[in-house]
């Protein structure tokens, strides 16, 4: 998909979004349900991850085809985050009501999944360092962003530890982005910025929002330069609405430095 267009969802609403920034036009698809996360794939579609299940969404015709069903036993757990790796693996995760019953999962270009981690309660998230040798991975709900050791060939990943760690701060992580320097950029929930980390997890700027909940950010643009940033209303008071009135809204950060560029799906959906 060659376009330079930018894909979110709208978790709640039940909406994919697409938008090209060329035109200002947005497109929207309502996939009838909780979707968590996309991955672009080929033939003008993008592979989601529902409540419980993957699905392809046809761009051309809004059909939306379910692939496989995951984590159906557990009502209180729904996909969130996800993302592809250089290879064309999508990497997505659940996240739970209840406990730490959330797990990290592998879809491979063969059509078959893999458990990659257990014991998360909110996983959200995910990147990769530019040399593809450390995976990141975000829990919001202990507030901190993994480490771990990945090994591209295999897509195994192994010693998990922390690098960043946010619960003295009480700020939430959400979404992340990866620059081309290696450094991580999060999204903030209720902190009303996103905030710039280095490899080794130093917070290194904090770019202000107009919102008080970003959920996640990514690089766009024909430079990579800019970083557009989706946020929330969702569970804001009406005087917390009041004073956050974009709550909601996307928004794009002009930066210095060069985002990775977004991988797609490379497996073949039928």
């Amino acid at each position: 998909m060659a376009q330079q267009c930018l894909y979110w969802v709208d978790i709640y609403n039940h909406w994919v979004y697409q938008f090209d920034p060329a035109t200002g036009q947005t497109r929207y698809f309502d996939v009838g349900g909780v979707v968590g996360c996309l991955a672009i794939a080929s033939n003008r579609r993008l592979l989601l991850a529902l409540r419980h299940e993957l699905a392809v969404l046809d761009l051309a015709t809004g059909e939306l085809t379910p692939i496989l069903s995951v984590e159906a036993d557990k009502p209180y757990n729904r996909f969130n985050d996800g993302k592809c790796d250089v290879a064309g693996r999508f990497w997505f995760g659940s996240m739970s009501t209840q406990d730490a019953g959330g797990s990290l999962y592998r879809y491979d270009l063969d059509g078959s999944l893999h458990q990659m981690a257990t014991g998360l309660t909110i996983s959200n998230g995910i990147g990769w360092s530019p040399d593809n040798q450390t995976f990141y991975l975000t829990d919001s709900a202990d507030q901190v962003i993994y480490a771990y050791q990945f090994d591209l060939v295999s897509g195994a990943i192994a010693q998990q530890q922390v690098l960043v760690d946010l619960s003295l701060a009480d700020l939430i992580p959400d979404g992340l982005a990866i620059d081309a320097e290696g450094c991580l950029w999060s999204a903030i929930w209720d902190g009303w910025c996103v905030i710039r980390f280095s490899p080794e997890g130093k917070e290194l700027a904090r770019f202000p929002l107009p919102v008080q909940r970003p959920t996640a950010c990514t690089f766009g643009g024909t430079d990579l330069k800019k970083l557009y940033v989706t946020t929330a209303s969702v569970g804001l008071s009406e005087a917390e609405i009041q004073a956050s009135v974009f709550s909601g809204d996307l928004f794009c950060i002009h930066t210095d430095v060069v985002g990775l560029p977004t991988s797609t799906f490379a497996g073949a959906l039928n």
